[in-house]
């Protein structure tokens, strides 16, 4: 069996990794509408682009469960700014749990990067 059927057959084939970054985004999802819901940014516009950008990344979301290629778009996207925000809010803040887990987003951003799992989406 060659390497090109070997790809072939993990098409459509979800990655153990890839349901942890849906479930974990998910809940950072739902943490920052109802942040948003109950003022945490403010009535005005901040709280309108925070709703959109959830309702994107969710939209992502269920994109990326069904494998598809612009959900994984979404996603990666997601990962890479959320990792920036928390990187730049850590520069003002100098909270210590902002970097832990701007690094863990950043991690996601490099697993969803990869080759292999890129190839599974349909």
């Amino acid at each position: 069996m060659g390497e090109d059927e070997a790809r072939a057959g993990v098409k459509g084939q979800m990655l153990p990794g890839i349901a942890a970054i849906c479930l974990y985004m998910i809940l950072m999802t739902v943490v920052n509408v109802y942040a948003a819901l109950h003022g945490a940014f403010g009535a005005g516009v901040a709280k309108a682009g925070v709703l959109a950008l959830c309702t994107l990344l969710a939209a992502g979301i269920l994109g990326l469960m069904r494998l598809r290629k612009w959900g994984w778009a979404l996603v990666t996207a997601g990962c890479l700014l959320s990792a920036a925000g928390d990187f730049y809010s850590f520069t003002k803040n100098h909270l210590a749990f902002l970097l832990v887990r701007g690094l863990f987003v950043l991690l996601f951003f490099l697993y969803l990067a990869r080759q292999e799992t890129r190839e599974r989406l349909g």
